[in-house]
């Protein structure tokens, strides 16, 4: 994993803005494929997605049609390639650079109903994602930016890594597993502390977001659920803060990280302690 937190370096946070919101609106027809085939569950997670690190992709959950073996939808984020996997084995891509949104969801639509699957493009989604000319019919522009999505690739690499991680030393069965979440485009663990369903219960979710209205540049976060008032937030070591506008939350910028001579470990001594501290609030109410 050293490679990728190598290669956080080579764009800078604030430039992987564009790759960053191509990547969210392609990543949708994966989990549009997993909205129509596979049944509804608490907070939508059979939508979510998981990393794939030896094909640096994004990947739906199996889904069975009737004519083929189950298979699974996600990006190859590094090259922007949608790709079908069945068992271990990549049998069908699409390159997205040249092509529109439309063409990539005819492509899987395709595939879907070959394999007796119902059709992605029918599905809905129940959110709305932010802007970007793709949504509009422009075609996918990749190839002007391949070392923009080779990083950002990495920051999801590198975050799947760590977070894994973290989550082996939680208490067994507390933490969930470290999905990405198409309608933020977040990947995270949730470690659970208490009982209730996933709205009531107290918890903190721990993850890294590639950027959004509030950062326009990946970030790790640590999130007390019920939030803390903020004047009950307890001071908190640089380079990390609280963040207290529309969420509750210890955050740790991508432009502090990559002059940290020890990305990794700087990171995850800010999980650690940041994770602490949210635990210790949420008991505390």
């Amino acid at each position: 994993m050293a490679g990728a937190w190598d290669q956080l370096g080579t764009v800078e946070p604030k430039a992987l803005t564009e790759a960053r919101l191509q990547a969210h609106h392609a990543i949708q027809w994966a989990t549009r494929l997993a909205r129509a085939n596979l049944a509804p569950m608490p907070d939508d997670r059979q939508t979510n997605l998981g990393w794939d690190r030896a094909d640096r992709a994004l990947l739906s959950h199996d889904c069975a049609g009737g004519k083929s073996d189950a298979l699974r939808v996600g990006l190859r984020v590094e090259t922007m390639t949608l790709i079908v996997q069945r068992g271990s084995a990549i049998t069908d891509q699409f390159p997205l650079d040249g092509h529109t949104h439309a063409e990539a969801g005819a492509w899987l639509d395709q595939i879907a109903g070959a394999a007796g699957l119902a059709l992605p493009g029918g599905a809905t989604l129940p959110y709305a994602i932010p802007m970007h000319p793709v949504g509009d019919g422009a075609p996918y522009a990749c190839a002007a930016r391949r070392g923009e999505f080779a990083v950002l690739a990495a920051w999801f690499d590198s975050a799947d890594e760590i977070l894994t991680a973290m989550r082996s030393s939680l208490p067994a069965g507390a933490a969930s597993p470290v999905r990405c979440w198409p309608h933020h485009f977040d990947i995270a663990t949730l470690w659970t502390l208490g009982e209730g369903d996933a709205e009531t219960a107290p918890s903190v979710g721990i993850g890294m977001c590639p950027g959004d209205n509030y950062y326009p540049q990946p970030y790790f976060y640590v999130s007390p659920w019920p939030p803390p008032a903020p004047k009950k937030l307890p001071a908190l070591s640089s380079p990390g803060g609280w963040h207290t506008c529309g969420f509750v939350g210890a955050v740790l910028s991508g432009d502090t990280i990559v002059p940290m001579p020890d990305r990794r470990g700087g990171v995850r001594r800010f999980l650690d302690t940041a994770s602490d501290i949210a635990s210790r609030l949420t008991a505390a109410r």
